[in-house]
């Protein structure tokens, strides 16, 4: 058995999500994330700015983050986001213990800012799903460094005179 699915049925299992549900969500999470990479998250969550629009399945792991939607009516399963970490920028989240909820919001590589909401059944939860988030959003990246292989000073000169080992030179 490989680490996504050693590491996926358990978080769904914490997360209070029914085996059939998780079951049902794999092949579409399978086809998406590598059979090394580890699961950190999987939860429901909802849109704030679309609240009929289905439910939501969200799966982070340490390089991606997947969500998948089933439809109300027919119960179809479409892949909503699928991004590696890097490539999300301005990721914020507000955890928000009253309610009982935290408000997930990145801007994908496209450019559209997506929002979710996920709910918890306690408070501690929400600073549990904040630590989560923290580990893998501030924590596990870095900034790129530019990385400089060579510049133009430092290109050998074609042209000019052939350097030998001093050895040959004699």
């Amino acid at each position: 058995m490989d680490v996504f699915s050693r590491t996926f049925l358990p978080a769904a299992t914490e997360a209070g999500i029914a085996v059939q549900t998780a079951s049902r969500h794999m092949p579409v999470f399978r086809r998406c994330v590598g059979s090394g990479d580890a699961t950190i998250l999987v939860t429901r969550c909802g849109r704030p700015d679309r609240p009929m629009s289905g439910e939501y399945l969200l799966l982070l792991t340490h390089r991606r983050l997947v969500v998948t939607r089933q439809t109300r009516v027919l119960h179809r399963l479409r892949l909503h986001l699928n991004t590696e970490l890097r490539e999300l920028s301005h990721v914020t989240w507000s955890p928000d213990p009253r309610l009982h909820r935290v408000e997930l919001a990145a801007t994908a590589i496209d450019g559209i800012r997506e929002r979710f909401v996920i709910r918890t059944r306690h408070p501690k939860q929400v600073w549990q799903l904040d630590t989560l988030l923290n580990h893998a959003f501030r924590t596990r990246l870095r900034s790129p460094r530019e990385r400089v292989v060579a510049t133009v000073g430092d290109l050998p000169d074609v042209a000019g005179p052939a350097v030998l080992h001093p050895a040959i030179a004699r």
